[in-house]
């Protein structure tokens, strides 16, 4: 019997957080010999699987590129064919692709203390093997949601529906909604990106169904300050000045939003009503229950939810839902909506660790019983990080914090003969929600969350100065993370 692969660093999945860590062990552990494992066939996770009309970045892209590769692009909130291109520009750089190993899906690691490694189990799509590998430190760069399966309720009456049903995470390439009367359910980043897509597309009409409103603001397509930087300066002087200028701007907008919400409320509000018709019933469609930033605020480029609005292809319905019927949907309140599909833009579903089970010296880790230390790793699980980004800020800017840290951390096992290191979490230290975010998809999932602390390490901070800070220059051996050799 073969003896398993070996990796000094074992990464689980090839999208842009993955790209990221790779890049920076490769230009700062030169010496580590890594192994990428993706459980689909190709690089660019998110951005290579979300294929729905429209599908762009919410965040822009001087805080979703990457710091170390600048971003040329025109376009500040870049649709998803450009992002995808980036991501394989910034890997083909680095030669990721040689490192990964397609269609292998994580279903159990296990850690021996004894050995000091981890022992880590994949299932191939392609054959239908299982396949072994040995790693001394184990990364999670699957993001935290499924792949396989978004996010829809059960809705009364759905089989008497005559037309499709699309979740945006499997969208048909073959769908042809010209002259359809489509309905998006939901509200969130995918419907608002989705209904002003479909409205270019020559449907009869478009109807984004909300059971709430959510905070949507229009933001430039283009980066004003960054084009003009780009005429006078090298591009990553221009992207380095673009992107601290956006992650500032962002940073101000939440603090406000967290300290006199009534006045960021007032503010979006006054915003929506220059750009949506004269007497619009802002307050009925688009006036959230929470306050702003209790969860993720929605860009809009360039205003086009509001220009579909105007132009009467698109409209927004705030209602909620009794039964579908075979020509469209029945509301709460009596109405009838007339569709010939369907489009449940409901959210997706969140897990941990890409779903795999993770054993610790035999010992079954059940994630909502631990903590998470500095946000990116496990408490009690040696050798192991995550990483996960922010949910006021771009992912990129959490992601590429968590690959220097990383890369910091093996340097420091490295010069002081450590084989392993393990972030140590006492029985009483208090414990909380891991986040203080009110998505749907968060609050499905709290019991299956690892919790966070009352003060950092353990606290999450969704804070990228914080984190800047503390990550990048702060001590690797700060008595809460245990060595042994």
């Amino acid at each position: 019997m073969s003896q398993p692969e070996h990796a000094d660093v074992l990464v689980v999945g090839a999208g842009l957080s993955g790209i990221s860590l790779v890049h920076h062990l490769r230009a700062r552990c030169p010496d580590k010999r890594i192994i990428v494992l993706e459980a689909r066939r190709t690089l660019g996770g998110t951005w290579d699987l979300f294929r729905y009309p429209g599908i762009r970045s919410d965040s822009d892209m001087y805080t979703f590129g990457f710091r170390f590769r600048p971003w040329t692009g025109n376009k500040s909130l870049a649709d998803g064919p450009s992002i995808l291109a980036y991501l394989k520009a910034a890997a083909e750089a680095d030669g990721f692709e040689q490192l990964v190993r397609f269609r292998h899906r994580v279903v159990k690691a296990e850690w021996s203390s004894d050995m000091a490694r981890w022992t880590v189990h994949a299932t191939r799509s392609d054959t239908g093997e299982t396949a072994t590998f040995t790693a001394g430190f184990l990364h999670h760069c699957s993001g935290y949601y499924r792949y396989d399966e978004g996010y829809t309720p059960e809705f009364p009456g759905r089989d008497r529906f005559r037309g499709p049903v699309v979740h945006p995470q499997h969208w048909p390439q073959d769908l042809d909604v010209t002259g359809k009367r489509v309905v998006v359910i939901g509200s969130g980043a995918t419907a608002i990106t989705l209904v002003p897509a479909l409205a270019q597309r020559g449907v009869a009409h478009v109807t984004m169904l909300q059971r709430s409103p959510t905070y949507v603001m229009s933001l430039p397509g283009e980066d004003e300050t960054a084009k003009v930087l780009r005429q006078w300066l090298p591009d990553t002087v221009a992207f380095g000045v673009a992107r601290w200028k956006n992650i500032l701007r962002m940073l101000v907008l939440y603090q406000a939003s967290r300290q006199r919400p009534a006045a960021v409320r007032a503010w979006l509000r006054s915003q929506l009503v220059k750009q949506l018709p004269s007497g619009y019933p802002v307050d009925v469609h688009f006036k959230p229950r929470y306050n702003p930033w209790d969860q993720r605020l929605c860009a809009v480029p360039d205003g086009d939810l509001f220009a579909a609005i105007r132009q009467g292809t698109a409209s927004v319905v705030t209602d909620t839902i009794d039964t579908f019927t075979e020509r469209g949907i029945l509301l709460d309140s009596g109405e009838a909506l007339e569709a010939d599909i369907i489009v449940t833009a409901t959210g997706f579903t969140l897990q941990v660790m890409g779903g795999a089970e993770v054993v610790v010296d035999g010992v079954v880790v059940r994630f909502g019983d631990r903590m998470t230390y500095k946000g990116m790793m496990i408490s009690n699980v040696p050798n192991s990080a995550f990483t996960a980004g922010y949910t006021n800020a771009s992912w990129t800017l959490k992601a590429d914090l968590v690959s220097e840290y990383v890369c910091r951390l093996l340097q420091h096992m490295d010069r002081h003969g450590h084989r392993i290191c393990v972030p140590h979490a006492s029985d009483d230290l208090a414990r909380m929600p891991l986040m203080d975010f009110d998505a749907g998809y968060v609050k499905r999932a709290e019991d299956a969350l690892p919790h966070q602390g009352p003060a950092f390490p353990w606290r999450l901070r969704m804070n990228y100065l914080g984190d800047l800070l503390s990550l990048r220059h702060g001590r690797v051996d700060d008595g809460v993370m245990q060595f042994r050799s």
